[in-house]
């Protein structure tokens, strides 16, 4: 099946950059033509093209300007001929299957120790904190986006029992932690300050610069949590290492 026509629209992001943007909205139909575009572009790249870099509803792609200018024309700015690129790019379709999900399942623990606000979350949503993990560990979230550290995932959409807003100040936060953030759930690869509510933390590594693929997840995955002890963190730390 051939994905369908969305509407989009197409703008320079500063001098070396375009942005193709398809709604202002999390959806789930948008991000899947987000996910298509990107791996159309990662094998059908355009002279000079550096990076596409998907998002929730957008597609950003960095070029090298001295590149493009070399394979363009006196007739077309830089800009005008990437977008050229890219609608030739968009007038073909793409099939579904060429984006191929993977279902990953990461462990966390949910104890007090590594879960600083899930006894607070839990109290402003008048529930137990059991019900806390049970919400956050039933579903199957979709990895829409990827950014603000290497490897930091934005997933969706959590169980509306347990949505909440993110903090007003941001603290430290642990690499492994596990927050919420609205309806977004999401892990920190790397120690940060961040402003999202954490309930849990994985011994998994999300970034590793040593891999061949540094980022544990990738955009489109389907990702399913599942409780372990402090003692099974441990040791799933230890393998990590």
């Amino acid at each position: 099946m051939h994905s369908s026509i969305i509407r989009y629209r197409i703008f320079p992001l500063g001098d070396s950059a375009i942005t193709i943007d398809f709604g202002n909205c999390i959806d789930e139909t948008l991000n899947k033509e987000v996910i298509r575009r990107f791996n159309q572009l990662q094998q059908q790249p355009f002279p000079g093209m550096i990076e596409a870099v998907p998002a929730y509803n957008s597609l950003t792609i960095h070029y090298d300007m001295v590149a493009v200018r070399k394979k363009g024309t006196d007739a077309l700015t830089i800009f005008q001929w990437v977008e050229q690129q890219l609608l030739e790019r968009l007038e073909q379709p793409v099939e579904h299957s060429a984006t191929k999900e993977r279902y990953m399942k990461i462990s966390v623990c949910y104890e007090k120790e590594f879960a600083p606000d899930i006894e607070q979350l839990a109290a402003i949503k008048n529930i137990s904190v059991e019900e806390v993990i049970q919400f956050h560990t039933s579903k199957t979230y979709k990895v829409y986006m990827l950014g603000f550290l290497p490897g930091f995932t934005y997933m969706g959409e959590v169980d509306e029992k347990i949505a909440i807003p993110r903090k007003p100040q941001p603290v430290n936060i642990v690499a492994g932690s596990v927050g919420i953030a609205g309806k977004q759930t999401g892990i920190y690869p790397l120690a940060s300050p961040g402003g999202w509510q954490i309930i849990g933390r994985t011994p998994l590594k999300l970034f590793d610069a040593k891999r061949d693929e540094p980022t544990l997840l990738r955009v489109g995955d389907l990702v399913q949590f599942y409780p372990v002890t402090k003692k099974e963190f441990e040791e799933i730390k230890i393998t990590e290492l």
